[in-house]
Order: structure tokens, then sequence, then C-alpha cells
């Protein structure tokens, strides 16, 4: 399993029936891949579509049936399409149980910064700031380190999204979740320890006695 398959299966095990979530580009988009069985959840990406299902396999192709990233998807019985003033009049009237989203950098007070980098040109800014304000519970799933440094960091560098802290950060080493503003391990992944945690990443971690490990 690589990285990106246990973040996303791991994020997956948040869900419950009757959510209204959406999916970011990138790792998250792969969340709708690992549904358990027997859950109801309703997958809303930006774009206009809620009822998105898996990625759709070769054959099953519809050119304009995507995620928020463009790529094909299948739909569900019952989903609906629309425009996006519809789209982001449900996720800015709150109406979004849960948005998984990916990441350039978390602080340890569990701000994030996702989009831009000072000087490099990016293709659109996307919903990310509207989802972080208006989401009910925000979920980020990225890789713990790029380049050999920690994305989980003392102090963003980058421009921050918005200033409301995320509740959970998912990636290939750990959970993290940041009660009281502060970054706490919840759970390491299958055969990492909670010193590689540590030495992986910049912010501060709280540790409690007993960290069990990651269920996927």
């Amino acid at each position: 399993m690589d990285a990106p398959e246990l973040i996303a299966r791991r994020i997956a095990r948040e869900l419950k029936s009757g959510m209204l979530v959406n999916l970011g580009i990138g790792i998250p988009t792969q969340v709708a891949n690992y549904l358990p069985a027997g859950l109801q959840v309703y997958f809303q990406s930006e774009n206009g579509l809620i009822g998105g299902g898996a990625v759709a396999d070769q054959g099953m192709i519809q050119a304009r049936l995507t995620d928020a990233g463009g790529r094909p998807v299948t739909a569900l019985p019952g989903a609906a399409a629309f425009d996006s003033a519809m789209s982001f009049g449900l996720i800015r009237g709150g109406h979004v149980d849960m948005t998984v989203l990916g990441a350039l950098q978390v602080d340890q007070g569990g701000r994030l910064a996702n989009w831009m980098i000072p000087g490099k040109m990016v293709p659109g800014m996307g919903g990310a700031m509207d989802l972080v304000a208006g989401a009910k519970r925000v979920v980020i799933a990225m890789q713990h380190t790029a380049k050999g440094k920690s994305k989980i960091v003392g102090r963003c560098t980058l421009p921050l999204t918005s200033s409301r802290p995320v509740d959970l950060v998912v990636t290939e080493l750990a959970v993290i979740a940041f009660p009281q503003g502060r970054a706490t391990l919840l759970e390491t992944a299958p055969g990492v320890t909670v010193q590689q945690v540590q030495e992986a990443t910049e912010a501060e971690l709280a540790v409690p006695a007993n960290v069990p490990e990651m269920a996927i």
C-alpha cells in the first residue's frame, strides 16, 4: 500500500452515513474509493456535483462527469449536477459536513496554508478558503514531508488559507488533532513509532501516554 492509499483509507473511516462530504484535489479524491460498505455518503465537489462515486473504470468514462480535479468519476443513484453558484451556496451556507483537503503546510495550532506559493504560478485558487470557513469539519490529507522537510511546522511560512484551525491531519505516518489549539498525536501508522513521527515533525507535538496504531 502506498502513502496516498494509506491516507485515503484512514480518512474513509471518518465518514458516517448521511454526511455531505467535499473532496479536494489529489489524495482527497481517493477517499471515495474506500467508502466502507453499507455507508450512504454524499460526495460533493465544487464544480457542481453531489453523488459522485469512485473513479470511473475504462469504458465507463463520461467526459463531463468529473471530480474537482477533473478526473472521471461515477455517479451514484440520486446524484445531482448544478452550477457553481449553487455549489458555493452549499459550502458558504454551512451545509457541508466535512471537507477533505490537501495542504502545503499545517502549523502546530492547526492553521492551514494550501493555496499558493509566492512567486509561483498556480492554475486557480479553487474553493479552499470557502471550504475551511464553511465546512463543519476540516480534515487534511497530505504526505508528512516534502523534499525532506516537515509539512507540519511550528509556524506557517506560506500564506494562510484561513484563520480557522483544521480539525484533523492524516499523513502516512500519523493522525494529528488540535484540541485546545495544540497539535496532539492521536495515532501512528502501522510499523511507525512515536519517535519516528516526532523526528519527522517540526511542530511541537503533545503525545499522550498511549498512542494506538492507525486502523486501516
